[in-house]
Formats: structure tokens, sequence, C-alpha cells
């Protein structure tokens, strides 16, 4: 079936090849992760109608592929986790990090708690409220989100999270190089630097991720 009749018809994405390569011998989890969220995302709202036949290559491999990028041991946040990409999915690639996924929607938040329990994730915890709202100060050695916002909107919901010398690792879109540029402020404001967009994935996954980097003095 080619992808715009796979589309069409909603049918699920076959599973890559490419998986394999990224989550080794996590594989299983990602699956069963994958196939739960096929099944259910769209009528839980955790997903549109025309996201399961690009499940894989579109979100949970497109997830995935920053895992390397965060710190062995680290304690790292996932702010506006949604559907738990890419929070779940990065939890699931790299169990050697803690996970905490914040997300303000109740229906949500049961989704992550649903999620970590059946796929046994005891390096993840899950809070329900907004960035903005972390009472635990700048602790966290990285802080995460993907599709939440524009840079120069997003940086004062996470920065404030990172102890010094915490990284910034978002999941951005093609505009990414153009949103540093609008974000000059609170780039300035919460004291980031090395501000850079890396893209990973290139020869390994059908659709490389853009990652916008910065460093918390």
């Amino acid at each position: 079936m080619s992808d715009v009749s796979r589309e069409t018809s909603g049918e699920v994405e076959p599973e890559p090849a490419s998986a394999a390569v990224v989550f080794g011998d996590r594989l299983d989890l990602a699956r069963r992760f994958t196939a739960a969220l096929a099944a259910h995302g769209e009528e839980r709202g955790l997903i549109g109608p025309l996201e399961p036949p690009r499940l894989w290559n579109r979100h949970i491999l497109n997830s995935a592929i920053a895992a390397p990028l965060f710190p062995t041991g680290g304690r790292v946040a996932d702010v506006g986790s949604g559907a738990g990409l890419p929070g779940l999915v990065l939890a699931i690639a790299r169990p050697d990090v803690e996970w905490v996924l914040i997300e303000p929607m109740e229906r949500r938040v049961a989704w992550l708690n649903e999620q970590q329990r059946e796929l046994g994730l005891d390096n993840v915890e899950v809070i329900r409220g907004r960035g903005e709202e972390w009472k635990q100060g700048p602790v966290l050695d990285a802080v995460t989100a993907r599709a939440v916002s524009a840079l120069r909107t997003l940086i004062p919901l996470t920065a404030p999270l990172l102890r010094s010398g915490g990284e910034l690792i978002l999941l951005k879109g093609a505009n990414a190089e153009n949103e540093i540029a609008a974000a000059e402020k609170a780039i300035r404001t919460y004291k980031l630097n090395d501000v850079r967009v890396e893209i990973v994935g290139e020869g390994v996954i059908a659709e490389p991720t853009r990652v916008l980097r910065a460093t918390r003095r």
C-alpha cells in the first residue's frame, strides 16, 4: 500500500527496520507503547486521525533518536509531555536516566501514568502541572520538549528548571534556526549560551530530528 493510501485508510505504519537500531534490546517496549498509542491515541485525544500511518517515523523514532544526547544518570524533565512524545519514548530508550513528565491535562496525565505502569518504567515520574508551576527550583540536568511552542515562549517555561550547567535539549521543526533569532531576548534573560541546532539521525531514520541545544550559565 502506498503512503497516500495508508494515510487515507488510517492504517498504522509498519515498523521500520531502523527501530531495531534505535531501540536495541528495548525494542519490545517501544513496540508495546506504539501499539497502545495507535489503538487508543485518537479516541483519547492524544494524536490526530492522520498520525497512525506515520506514527513510527514521524513520532516514535523522531523522539527516540535524541536519546543519546541526555546525560547518563541525570534527572531530566519533559515539559508538556502530552502523549509521551518525547518523554515516554526517551524513558524506554534510556533506562539509565530519571525522567519527569510534566503535563497539565488530566486525561493525558492518566495516559502517562497508565503507560508507566503497563511498561514497568521505574525511571518515570509523572507530575500534573505546567513548567512554570515547577516548585523544586533549578535542579535538573536537562529539560526537553517537543511541539510545545516557539522558542521565545518555551525558554521561560523550561530554562528555570535547569541547574547551572544544565542543558535544554528541545526537539524542533524546520524553523528552528529562525526561532533562535526571534528568541534573543529570552536567551539573554535566562543566561543561555552555546545555542545551536543539531540534526540527528541522518542516515539512520527516515525523518532526521532537529534538536535545539543550549546550556544555562
